[in-house]
């Protein structure tokens, strides 16, 4: 290898660059780790361009970990290459661990593998064996699917579905190609697969989170939300918590991290966003995607108020989160069961989420929860009645959507109510108020489905009206000793956040009353709880929206709240048995609060 003489100032500045990352300390609880793609990889054999641009990079945060991408578009760092960068990070005291993309074409829609074809198998597998020769941990980029229907795979599938064919063939790769082979050549080899952020519709694509979690090691979560509104996944932005709470659910205490790219920002604060709420879900690792992006020029800062670069930015993050994240306890939320390959309602945990409403997804039904929160996709599970029954008979409560409530219709859920969800639709602006709650109005329809109920059997908590006709928003019927709740769902899901507080605020009540803080105000304000009195309020307006107030309610056993970062102390006002506090939030903005 040809070893390049840099300028004299330039190494002088380079130096400077690395004396000062290495005084940055590193963070007490989690880890950080940058990815960097087989292009990026390939150029590293040129030491003076690793390291100006490694410089670059840990000059505003610590690294303790790189993944060193060994394929992606068919580019395959050489051996002369993988040894001098490994030996490079651990010149600086940074873990290496590898990374595949199992992409063939990412520019061409993601084209992946064919896994029916005998030549992609046997590519991939030398991929994989490779890899495994080089390394002790894999992480399988998330191309890990199939969207691929060539005659070899119309031939394979048979009867089958595409669902269930792709799940099937999946599993088998994942054992057959990349877990089998990696062990077969280093027995140490840990192997990880990172799911991305589009879990509603993993099964249609072969993603398959029943079957591949058992054969890895190792699952990673994708904590990508970025732009909620102009992103072309509209994803909301409590993914980025509540998919690692569910990934987490699925394989405890092997969720191995949180990753995050900063593609499709508008404001910085979107990228810091992604960051935070995966650690606020107690990710233990976040990875940093990728080396190329990290380089690349500041966006989303107008102001030029801040860290000017990508990695100061994120390290300041890192930085605030640290101070208090080991105070936390373990995250709680209003349990919601969602069955392994389902789908419906797509991706509405997340908007309730948005509500205030923590939700810990689940896959397997929690017969210990208080409550319950079943969408649509709860449905999957043929036994989802039997199921609901049991719970309200032993005391406890279900809450059901409006989506599920049609879905089993005819599937006797009239045993438990004889509640029907109609094909009519209703435009409604005006809620009368009632049950202790004020009247609201607001200035643009919001389009539900209509809610058909027996009177007396059933009763309306929130209501709304249109024209002297009333439309249930928040149903409860009583069952054995338990309540069964029917909320209703907009048909556009982005109309939850137009709902008053006067709305929100008892479905706050109904959904989350058991958990030991509860809020109160706006929609688009996020709560995170813990089990140790700990919890964040999180605005999530983009920079330049609205200073929102909202109030947390707890226990009237807490006198006081403090903040955790600022040392803020806030007296509250008792209501009943709770204690009432009012709060201010700046917009893109959070408060981590403790109960005393």
């Amino acid at each position: 290898m040809t070893r390049t003489v840099l300028p004299k100032l330039a190494a002088v500045s380079i130096g400077l660059l690395l004396l000062a990352s290495s005084a940055k300390a590193e963070y007490k609880n989690f880890r950080v780790a940058v990815y960097a793609r087989a292009y990026e990889v390939r150029q590293m054999k040129d030491p003076a361009w690793l390291e100006s641009r490694w410089a670059t990079i840990t000059s505003g945060l610590h690294v303790d970990k790189i993944y060193l991408e060994t394929h992606r578009d068919g580019v395959i760092p050489d051996q002369e290459t993988l040894d001098a960068v490994k030996r490079f990070f651990h010149s600086k005291g940074v873990q290496t661990a590898a990374g595949i993309a199992t992409v063939v074409n990412e520019r061409n829609r993601f084209e992946t593998f064919v896994y029916t074809n005998p030549e992609h198998r046997r590519k991939l597998q030398e991929i994989v064996e490779y890899t495994a020769k080089n390394f002790d941990e894999i992480i399988i980029d998330d191309f890990f699917f199939t969207s691929s229907k060539t005659d070899s795979e119309i031939d394979a599938k048979g009867t089958k579905s595409w669902t269930q064919f792709r799940l099937d063939l999946m599993a088998e790769v994942s054992r057959n190609l990349l877990v089998g082979p990696a062990r077969k050549v280093n027995p140490r080899v840990r192997m990880v697969i990172k799911y991305p952020n589009w879990y509603e519709h993993f099964q249609y694509l072969g993603y398959n989170l029943e079957e591949e979690p058992r054969i890895f090691d190792g699952v990673y979560t994708g904590a990508e939300t970025r732009d909620p509104v102009k992103g072309n996944q509209h994803l909301q932005q409590y993914l980025s918590y509540g998919l690692f709470r569910y990934l987490e659910n699925i394989k405890p205490s092997a969720n191995g991290g949180g990753w995050v790219d900063t593609g499709g920002w508008r404001d910085k604060e979107r990228y810091g966003e992604q960051l935070a709420l995966a650690l606020f879900a107690k990710a233990p690792e976040l990875t940093l995607f990728d080396f190329r992006q990290l380089v690349a020029p500041m966006r989303g800062n107008p102001q030029g108020s801040g860290p000017s670069t990508i990695p100061g930015y994120a390290g300041s993050v890192f930085e605030q989160v640290d101070g208090f994240l080991g105070r936390l306890g373990k995250p709680i939320g209003v349990k919601s069961y969602k069955p392994f390959h389902s789908s419906g309602e797509d991706f509405l945990h997340n908007y309730i989420g948005m509500l205030g409403i923590p939700v810990e997804m689940t896959p397997t039904f929690p017969v210990d929860a208080p409550t319950v929160l079943l969408t649509e996709s709860a449905r999957f599970d043929p036994a989802i009645v039997s199921k609901m029954k049991k719970q309200l008979r032993d005391g406890k409560n279900v809450v059901i959507t409006s989506g599920l409530l049609k879905a089993l219709q005819g599937k006797g859920l009239a045993d438990i109510a004889e509640i029907e969800c109609t094909d009519h639709k209703a435009a409604i602006r005006d809620f009368p108020g009632g049950n202790g709650a004020a009247a609201a109005h607001i200035e643009n329809d919001i389009i539900i489905p209509e809610i058909r109920y027996p009177t007396n059997d059933a009763w309306e908590i929130v209501t709304s009206a249109t024209r002297g006709i009333g439309y249930p928003i928040l149903l409860q019927a009583s069952y054995g000793k338990g309540i069964l709740y029917v909320l209703t769902i907009p048909d556009n899901f982005g109309d939850l956040y137009n709902l008053p507080p006067q709305v929100l605020n008892p479905i706050r009540a109904a959904l989350a009353g058991d958990l030991p803080v509860r809020l109160e105000g706006p929609s688009q304000v996020g709560l995170f709880a813990y089990d140790n009195g700990k919890f964040i309020l999180q605005n999530f307006a983009a920079p330049g929206g609205n200073t929102v107030s909202a109030r947390a309610v707890v226990d009237k056993k807490f006198t006081r709240l403090v903040d955790m970062v600022s040392g803020q102390k806030f007296s509250g006002e008792a209501r009943g048995d709770k204690m009432v506090f009012d709060l201010s939030l700046p917009p893109a903005s959070y408060r981590v609060l403790s109960a005393e």
